[in-house]
């Protein structure tokens, strides 16, 4: 399977949460393929630099070694594009371009979204999604 990482998650990763860290772990051990969508890095990054966190950014900066970045090419954009204007008419708009994009992306190549952020993505068609942090 072929997963890419919402920000949510990685933030718990690097919180060192145990039920997302062995979720993790096992799919590792199962030949999954992984990929952090550009905008999480950004994310991620951005929260890390406004509180400081050196110790936080040293382990992002190890996990990000083992997990490569997800670029976001015309197709991804385009998709983001139409689901926003899918949602709006529907009623259910998606607020956050940040999930606009990631949706896209993981529609446009072929992920399954590991988020713990449900509410944001259900309405999206397309979108395949798990939750690592239920038990």
């Amino acid at each position: 399977m072929m997963y890419a990482l919402d920000t949510n998650i990685v933030s718990y990763f690097l919180k060192k949460d145990s039920v997302v860290r062995d979720k993790f772990l096992a799919a590792t051990t199962q030949n999954n393929r992984f990929v952090m969508p550009a905008i999480v890095y950004f994310e991620v990054k951005r929260w890390l630099l406004e509180r400081g966190a050196k110790n936080k950014e040293s382990d992002f900066s190890e996990f990000c070694q083992s997990v490569p970045l997800g670029e976001f090419d015309r197709r991804v954009w385009h998709l983001a594009a139409s689901i926003y204007v899918q949602a709006r008419k529907k009623g259910k708009p998606v607020d956050d371009d940040a999930d606009l994009l990631i949706a896209a992306f993981c529609i446009v190549n072929g992920y399954t979204l590991v988020t713990n952020n449900i509410r944001h993505f259900e309405n999206i068609d397309g979108l395949d999604f798990v939750n690592w942090k239920e038990q």
